[in-house]
């Protein structure tokens, strides 16, 4: 089969080894950024990444075709043979909230089959807050929130509706970028500080939840009708602090020393069945397809949801579905190949069996 991959690459002047872009913004330049660096390219994917599935699918048979993003992708599929599949994982330019639904678009208006979620699901699940009304009134737990969109004078009536600590993140973005541990504010001196903050750094609303403080869990699921969850895992912190445990950006940066990966995770069966049950009813709710990483806070048995990757990262040696699914024997190869089964079934493009995991069972 000769499938294309779209995909949005850190810039090539990026240092060798390094983990973030490179600035391409003034305010990031002018330190309005509350980051250690600059996190603008932070969802996109290294060279070596794309390199990795290219040569994964390459190993299972088909001919691989870089396409990347943006007018290159559109001329090459308006001028030549057009593949019989995309393999989509580009994120998109900018900051609106329907960027991750460009591609998908364009593939269907063309009637290219593609690998993934459609353009309504992905525009939904980077838009935080519209993800969490849908999951919200499919009975899934959700933290009570707010959302600010830039008037100082309505921040302390949306407030009072909250219990402090609070979590805040601009509304549509990935990767975590704008979430650090500084992140969890006590206080509404200092939350009216932060919304100001990220606002003007990112040019969009800002969610602000209230903190769950419990255990952090991440879900991964491939494959539909039905779809699979792979496993639960949970993300610990290797050293004890005084502060709340945050899965934060600078966190995600050096995850070999400041975390630990438990999977499965070591829960009380009836929760690990309310994570799953909570997992499958926020997939339908959003619509998601093929495969997708799901975020939630345990409390007192209750998991409360905080967010969905239709995108998840797949680099050969980190990304948080790459390491539950490796903790489960599944091999990089192996998790590309049940994604593509996925989208292959679901498109009705050939007869293949089924490779889906086996269910997790409380």
């Amino acid at each position: 089969m000769r499938i294309g991959l779209t995909f949005n690459v850190r810039r090539a002047d990026t240092p060798a080894g390094a983990t973030v872009g490179v600035c391409r913004d003034s305010a990031a330049r002018r330190g309005i950024l509350p980051l250690p660096g600059d996190d603008l390219d932070e969802e996109f994917d290294s060279p070596e990444t794309i390199a990795a599935i290219a040569a994964a699918l390459e190993s299972l048979g088909h001919e691989v075709e870089l396409l990347g993003y943006g007018e290159p992708l559109l001329q090459r599929l308006l001028s030549g043979p057009r593949p019989e599949l995309v393999w989509n994982f580009a994120e998109g330019h900018g900051s609106g909230r329907s960027r991750e639904a460009r591609v998908p678009a364009v593939l269907e208006m063309l009637d290219i089959p593609y690998t993934g979620s459609d353009p309504l699901t992905l525009a939904v699940t980077l838009d935080k807050p519209i993800a969490k009304q849908l999951v919200a009134v499919a009975g899934v737990a959700t933290p009570r929130w707010f959302v600010y969109e830039g008037d100082p004078a309505s921040i302390d009536c949306q407030a009072v509706a909250l219990s402090f600590p609070v979590f805040v993140k601009p509304t549509c973005e990935g990767s975590s970028k704008g979430i650090l541990t500084s992140s969890v504010l006590y206080d509404l001196e200092s939350l009216r500080a932060a919304l100001r903050q990220l606002h003007e750094a990112y040019q969009q609303p800002v969610l602000v939840e209230e903190f769950i403080v419990g255990d952090e869990l991440t879900v991964g699921v491939v494959g539909n009708d039905p779809p699979q969850v792979l496993g639960v895992m949970r993300v610990l912190p290797r050293e004890p602090s005084a502060l709340p445990f945050v899965y934060s950006l600078e966190v995600k940066r050096d995850w070999q020393r400041q975390v630990r990966y438990e999977c499965p995770a070591a829960l009380a069966a009836e929760d690990t069945r309310s994570v799953v049950d909570a997992t499958l009813a926020a997939w339908r709710a959003l619509g998601c397809r093929d495969v997708a990483r799901f975020d939630f806070r345990l409390r007192d048995g209750v998991p409360y949801f905080l967010e969905t990757n239709p995108l998840p990262g797949l680099s050969p040696t980190s990304g948080d579905l790459v390491l539950l699914a490796g903790s489960l024997g599944i091999e990089h190869r192996e998790l590309i190949a049940r994604i593509l089964s996925a989208a292959i079934g679901r498109e009705g493009l050939v007869s293949t069996p089924s490779s889906a995991a086996a269910p997790v069972t409380a």
